[in-house]
Order: structure tokens, then sequence, then C-alpha cells
């Protein structure tokens, strides 16, 4: 078994064992709620109750075992997906088939284990706990005597107490009636006190009187004496022993349910319905020859076709005729006599008939269910890994959500069949197999879209159609009325070609489309290989445009004749760009409105590649976005509108890229608008009064982000937050006497002790468990999170206990 294989197996079985556990924990105390009233009162033992459960717990695989295998599924390919490690897979060649393929293998052993538990574990959990339910139900309630009134609760007897105390079990002015006679009130024992016990094995109760008078009537006369003989007897103790039925709890036979449908296997349940089978065709065949040859044919020979081949098939009615009057009406009773007859018997056999076609079809419903539960695991893997490779979400929370939804269509399509199938509405094959039915495409479709890395929860997917719906409305409104209202009056007329490549780019561009504006064409870079599988990537522009049906241009060069031949025949009025490539002038001399760039900086600060890193690398506390009209020299254009965003004083650099991707798409979107109306001032750049640093913004390199232990800890802190999330900051540290390389993605600055003070730049302070400091030219910095190599980035308490190094 290769590594990878094993690696995915671990990922699964941990989840599948565990979701496994908790719905089944979950259902059987779904299972306990609905029979607690019967298990309550009965004074039945720990282990009774242990033995019910367990029973009912094996009747709801069923529904646990395909539950735990969708949850479980999500779960590991959301967790691989949500962790990259889906991706870096991926990356290296590894196409989703074959990352599914071990799984597969676990799914159809599951299936098969759950085919066994179909036929041999779930038939003698039925038997055994409608035996358990059985028993249960005859033993009667414990022996609670109220006090100040009268009890009725001992099979004979009558007992009232007027007080008792709990710690001692005396009770005080008691009076029992002793009914066992059925002859009335002829047998009472009244005590000012007593007590009640019941034998080891609960067959007697032992009631203890003290100090009290037992009567005794005889309630018996004849017609020479009519008087009643009393007895009174005075006692200072008396023991009444009862004599106690099904109070204690008592198992029956093993196999007193043994021929239910439900506690049936396959090899049982053939046999029933041959038999079955047997005795319905016998049946069948008597009725058939009762209705031919007893109740209707006076001569059975009419069915004799060797006699009749000379017969008109259609008998003429005109030919009946009758003397008279009331011989023809005396014929209409005979004749409505014979219907009613008919009916009556035709109604006497279908009850006959369906008190054996109705258990056939429990039969053969529950014969094929015993397969569909098998079908239903394995198709439920076919759905949740799909799912988990596209929600890319782990945990308990997002799987649980999703896993809810398709295990709530199956149970109620499933029940429903089942339902069906027993009334004879539908076949018991489509009955048992429906919810297969039902969960099979979907399991086959998002297969199918996991392996093309589909995007169908991706909201701007559905919302597409809505918003060219409500564009066409705009056009349609404003061709007759000349006007719009809202984002919808924007000029459609107006020709926008959109250039861009990242993330970035995408927030401007979703901005225009959904503000209505006409997007002709869409520019991004050439699909690349990119990975050590060489797998082609594409540019979150190419993915938007593709989604949405816009137009798509990927030049190799932006010179090339062609590419401005085709972009020429797009008839722009204007070219939007963000985030792309220096574009030479044949490009964006070429539409009559010009072209405009937006820029993540306040221009004429940091003109360049990597705006947003160097803003916070040099300690800035107020950045923004601009747009300006392109000219021949880098981000020097004319200015046509700002927008000022607060860098926060610990903010990284992929907190303020989003800020700043969300602001610059309102501000492109303003611009837009500004041109089509008209109302773009554009103001020329000024930068004599900018310091040299803060001039220019150049690519970023791996000598970018080295950490220089010898400068200002302020300075060092910025440098983290400039290039977290990536590229990282990175640094050497030495530890315990080991030398490690780490990226260190967030940090602080902290106070100095008068030890640290003393020490050397890029000495090492840490207690082993939650911090390390490391000393600067000016300062400490303390390193919050960070990765070492070959590892995983982390806070600094979870690198620090998997550390190798001396212990302090």
């Amino acid at each position: 078994m290769k590594r990878l294989d094993l690696f995915i197996l671990k990922s699964f079985l941990g989840p599948f064992v565990m979701t496994f556990f908790i719905t089944v924990f979950i259902l059987v105390m779904q299972f306990l709620w609905l029979y607690i009233d019967e298990l309550v009162g009965k004074g039945l033992s720990f282990w009774v109750i242990m033995e019910f459960l367990g029973w009912g717990s094996a009747t709801i695989l069923p529904l646990s075992m395909p539950l735990a295998t969708l949850l479980a599924s999500i779960m590991t390919f959301g967790n691989l997906g949500e962790n990259n490690e889906l991706l870096a897979m991926k990356a290296a060649g590894i196409s989703l088939q074959r990352i599914f393929l071990p799984l597969i293998f676990v799914a159809f052993a599951i299936s098969v284990a759950a085919f066994f538990v179909s036929n041999n574990l779930i038939p003698l959990a039925y038997n055994k706990i409608y035996t358990l339910q059985y028993d249960i139900s005859r033993t009667k309630d414990e022996i609670k005597i109220p006090t100040g009134t009268f009890y009725n609760g001992i099979d004979g007897y009558s007992l009232r107490v007027n007080s008792s105390n709990k710690e001692t079990g005396m009770m005080y002015d008691v009076m029992v009636y002793n009914h066992t006679q059925n002859k009335g009130n002829i047998s009472l024992a009244v005590a000012d006190s007593g007590m009640i016990r019941s034998t080891p094995d609960k067959k007697a109760l032992v009631f203890t009187l003290y100090h009290g008078v037992s009567y005794e009537e005889n309630n018996v006369r004849n017609s020479v004496d009519t008087s009643y003989t009393l007895q009174q007897v005075d006692f200072d103790m008396q023991e009444i022993v009862i004599a106690l039925e099904n109070y204690a709890f008592q198992k029956s036979e093993e196999d007193r349910y043994g021929n239910e449908i439900m506690a049936r296997n396959l090899e049982q349940l053939s046999h029933d319905r041959d038999s079955l089978g047997s005795l319905y065709q016998d049946v069948s065949m008597k009725q058939r020859k009762e209705v031919a040859y007893d109740l209707y044919i006076d001569k059975a020979s009419q069915l004799d076709t060797a006699k009749n081949k000379g017969l008109d098939s259609v008998f003429p009615l005109d030919t009946l005729s009758w003397s008279d009057a009331q011989r023809e009406l005396d014929a209409v009773d005979q004749a409505i006599s014979s219907v009613q007859k008919a009916i009556q018997t035709m109604q006497s056999y279908h009850r006959e008939v369906n008190q054996y076609t109705y258990y056939l079809r429990r039969i053969d419903l529950e014969y094929l269910r015993k397969f569909t539960l098998s079908f239903a695991c394995f198709i439920f893997f076919f759905i949740g890994a799909p799912l988990g490779a596209i929600i890319r979400k782990g945990g308990l929370g997002t799987p649980v959500i999703v896993s809810a939804l398709f295990f709530v269509l199956y149970w109620v399509v499933d029940i429903s069949g089942k339902k069906l199938a027993r009334d004879g509405v539908i076949s018991p094959e489509l009955g048992a197999f429906i919810s297969s039915l039902v969960l099979l495409p979907i399991g086959v479709f998002l297969t199918w879209k996991s392996t093309k890395d589909s995007s169908i929860f991706n909201i701007e997917t559905y919302l597409l159609p809505v918003k060219k719906f409500f564009a066409r409305l705009s056009m349609r409104k404003k061709h007759e009325t000349g006007t719009t209202d809202g984002s919808l009056s924007r000029n459609r007329k107006l020709r926008i070609v959109f250039m861009g490549t990242p993330e970035f780019a995408v927030g401007s561009l979703s901005a225009l489309v959904d503000g209505g504006y006409n997007i002709v064409g869409v520019v991004t870079v050439p699909d690349r290989k990119t990975g050590r599988g060489q797998k082609t990537g594409t540019s979150p522009v190419k993915d938007y445009a593709l989604v949405h049906s816009l137009p798509l241009l990927q030049p190799e060069s932006l010179k090339d004749p062609g590419f401005l031949g085709e972009l020429r025949a797009l008839e722009a009025d204007l070219f939007v760009v963000v985030a792309f490539r220096m574009l030479p002038k044949a490009v964006w001399s070429m539409p009559p409105m010009g072209t405009f760039n937006l820029h993540a900086s306040l221009l004429p600060a940091y003109r360049g590649a990597a705006p947003i890193n160097w803003a916070i690398i040099n300690g800035e506390t107020r950045t923004g976005v601009t747009t300006f009209l392109l000219d021949e020299h880098m981000d020097t254009g004319a200015v046509l509108f700002q927008q000022e965003v607060d860098i926060l004083p610990d903010e990284d650099f992929g907190s303020l890229y989003g800020r700043l991707m969300k602001a610059g798409s309102a501000l492109v979107l303003k611009t837009v608008d500004a041109l089509a109306s008209g109302s773009a001032e554009p103001k020329a750049q000024d930068s004599g009064s900018l310091a040299p640093e803060r001039m220019i913004a150049p690519k970023l390199s791996r000598e970018t982000g080295l950490l220089d232990w010898s400068g200002n800890a302020e300075s060092l802190h910025n440098l983290v937050r400039g290039l977290s999330p990536k590229p990282g900051a990175h640094g050497t540290i030495v530890m315990d006497g080991q030398e490690v390389e780490l990226k260190i993605y967030a940090a602080s600055v902290a106070e100095a002790t008068e030890e640290q003070a003393a020490a050397a730049p890029g000495t090492v302070f840490t207690d082993h468990r939650s911090y390390i400091h490391v000393r600067c030219g000016t300062g400490i910095l303390s390193v919050t999170e960070l990765q070492a190599p070959a590892k995983k980035r982390m806070d600094v308490r979870s690198f620090l206990a998997g550390w190798r190094g001396a212990r302090g």
C-alpha cells in the first residue's frame, strides 16, 4: 500500500468511527425517548435496560451506517481541501479519481458489512427487541402506596395509609381490604402501623401490621337465618402474605417473534414467499373456478371453444323481448340482484386475496431491503466525498448541515417508498430502491463536478441569470422611457474591455457586471502549467469570465498584431485595467475615452508591483486606492479618484489586501460612472514632496523577506506584517544550540528585560512553553506564528510543544 493511500485511509477511518458512534448515540437517545414510558417504574435491572438499548441500537443501523459514511466522507475530503492537502495532491499530478480509489474499496467493504448486518444482525435484533418489549409490557409497575387515599394497585386488595416515614419505611393508620373472594368488603384489617416488603423473587408481598384489629364477615345467609356472622380478632402483630404475579421481570422464549417479517433473513423470507405464494395460487385458482362454474355461467360448455366456433362475437341486444311489462320488470330485478351478488362476491374475494397479497408485498419488500442498506452506504460515499472536495470545509460544522439535508431527503423518500410499496401503490422493487434511485444521479453529478473542479457552490453561478434578467429589464425600460433606476441606470451603451489577472481584479470586474455595464471583452494572462505535476492553471479573472459568459482574450504578447486586431474589433469605448501587465501605447491609446488603471496606493506614493506590501513594511498608517489614466510611464498618469484607507496597528498584508480590493471595486465603479457622464477631472501627480523610500514599491524577492536581527524590532515587526501570509518573512535563529530557519507570519514588539537588553542581537529567549523572544538591534521581537521547514504554519505554543531541543 502506498503512503498516500495509507494517509487517506487514516484520514477517513477516524471520522467514520467517530461519526458512527455519534449517530448511533443520537438515534439511540431518540429510540429511548420513544420507549421511556415502558421502562420506568417497572423495577427493571440495569442489565435488562442495557440489553433493550443494545438490541435497539442494532435496529437503527440502517440509518446510522449511511449517515456515518456520508458525514465521514464529507469531513475527510473537506479537511483535506481546507488544509490545502487536496490541492497539493492535485498539484503533484494525482487525479481526484486516484485520490478516491482507496476509499472506494473501503466504501465497498462497508457496503458488504452492511449487507450482513441487514441479513443477519438486524433480524435477530428485531426478534430480541420484540420479545423484550413484550416481556417488559407484561411486567407490572412497582408497588408504591400513596398516603391519604385508597390504593388498588395490588390485585384483590385495597390499601389505605394515612401517613408514612420515608426514612424507616413505617406506615401509620393502615387499612387493608381483602377482595380476593369477590364478595365485597367482608375482610378488613385495621392497624396503628405497619411495614411492607416483597420477597427476593418478587412473587409475594409481606404486609406486617402492628397493634390492630382484624374483621372477618361470613357473607352467607338462608331463609331460616338471615343474619351475618362477624369475627373480630385483636392482634399485636399480624403478617398478611399477598401473592404477586408479573411483578418481576421474566424472559419468555427467545423465538416468540421469530416469524415476524422484520425478524427473518433472506433464506427464511424466501421460504415464506414460496409457502405463502403457493397458498395464494391455490386461492386464486379456487376463486376462478367458482366464478366460471358455480356462480354466473349456467352452462359451462359455453367456455368450450370447439363448440362455439360459429357463434357471433357480438350478441344482438335488440333480440331480447318479453311478452309483457311485468316479465321485463322481473328480468331487470333479477339482473340487478345478480350484479349486486357479483359485487359482494368480488369484494369478498378481494378481502380474501388481500390477506395474501399484503403479506407477499411485505415479504418481497423486506427481501429487497436487505440490499438497500449496502447501496445506500456506497451511494452516500459518492455524495459525501465529492461534496467534501467541493466545499472544502472540515470539522462538524458545514459537513453536518450538508449531511443532514441529504440524509433527510434519503429518509423521507425511503420511508415514503416503503409505505407506498406496502400499500400496493407501487411495486416492492420500486419501493425498496426508490431512495437509491433518487440519490444515485446526485452522486454521479457531484462526482463528475468534483473531478472538473466545478464551483457549483459559488453563489455567482446562480445569481448570474437573475442579474442578466434585470439587465435586460433595464435595457427595455431605457428603450421605452429613456430612464432606469438605481444601478441599472448606468450606460449600457458604453462598451468596456476589462484587463486583469489575480483575485484583486475580480472584485472590480464583478462590480462592473453587477452595475449593469456592458463588458464586451476580458483580457487576462494565458493559462500556465504550474506545480510539480505541471497541471494547467487559470487566472481568477478567467474563471469569473467563463462563469459569466464574457468574451475572453489571452494573448501571449500584447504587441501581437492578431491580438491588437481582435481588441480593435471589440470597438470598446473604455479600457479598465486592474492588476495587469504594463500596457504598450498601441493598447492603452486605442479606446476613445482612454484607459484607466486601479492602483493599490495613494499615488504618487508606492508606484510599482507591490504597493500594499511596501506600505506596511515602511510602517505607514494610511494608504488607499487610486484610479488614474495610463501614459508611457509606470503609474505616472493623471489621477482621477482616490479613496483613503487606514492601516490598522497589527494588520498584515492579507487583511489589508481584502479591504483595499473592496474599496477599489467601489472606486472603479465610481470612475466609470464619472467618465461616462463626463464629470471626471484628471489631475497630474506631484511627487516632489515624497521621501525616496515612499516613491516606489518594487517587486518582492527572497532577500526582501530576510530578517536582520541587528535591525529595529519595530521595523522587523512591520516586515513580518507586510509579507504575511505570503510570501512570508524568514530568518535563522539558534535555540538550544540548534540552528533553525523559520518563516514568521505573526509577531509583536515586546518589552526587554534587563537580561534580554544586555544580550547580543539574534539571541533567543524562550520558556519552551509559551513564547519565543528574539533580541534585535533595538528592542525585542516576540514570535507568535511561524513555520519550520517541512512543517505547517502553527502558533508558537504548538511549535514549542513539538520542539525537540533541550528543555529549560
